[in-house]
């Protein structure tokens, strides 16, 4: 999002998403505009219904406390600046691989996505460039089939918008998820 504003972003997201979903799923940001960095969330919808939250506060709060378990777990002290620094990369991977995203990560996940390759974006192990190739109108039903082996390995959530995508593009999968929890 530093180079472009969230309406020019929503927009290209908007248009690239396939026909079968257009008006079905919606990627909405507020800022909280009293929190000390302004910063607030990012969600995406289905059906008017929020399945993806990206909550700035909520991640920043799983950050600290992984940070705090490497040092606990590593008996690492506070005052080397540059081993902290490792820690807080380490944690803030940790937790984006546990599904936990910022306002911000999904930001930088909208720009990456953007700028990539589409069947890179399909192999990424960044969760919200997934989803956000499998809802892409680029991506067709050949290549929907062939990653219905895959997709099992995957978060609840990337299944669920596989999944999601079949289902509206008419598409036999196996087994669908059951009742998905927001994330």
């Amino acid at each position: 999002m530093r180079s472009q504003l969230w309406s020019k972003l929503k927009k290209r997201l908007d248009n690239l998403t396939c026909d079968s979903l257009k008006g079905r799923v919606g990627f909405t940001v507020t800022n909280y505009r009293k929190a000390h960095d302004q910063m607030g969330r990012a969600f995406i919808t289905v059906d008017k219904k929020e399945v993806l939250n990206m909550c700035t506060i909520t991640s920043d709060i799983r950050i600290n406390r992984k940070e705090r378990e490497i040092h606990r777990i590593n008996d690492i002290s506070y005052d080397d600046y540059q081993k902290n620094h490792e820690i807080s990369v380490t944690a803030h991977e940790l937790v984006k691989k546990e599904g936990i995203y910022a306002q911000y990560d999904f930001y930088d996940a909208v720009e990456e996505f953007l700028n990539m390759p589409i069947e890179k974006a399909l192999k990424s192990d960044d969760m919200v460039i997934k989803i956000l190739a499998l809802i892409d109108r680029r991506i067709g039903k050949r290549t929907l089939h062939l990653l219905k082996e895959s997709i099992q390995q995957e978060l609840e959530i990337i299944q669920y918008f596989y999944h999601l995508r079949c289902e509206a593009e008419q598409i036999e999968y196996s087994q669908r998820p059951g009742k998905l929890k927001v994330y």
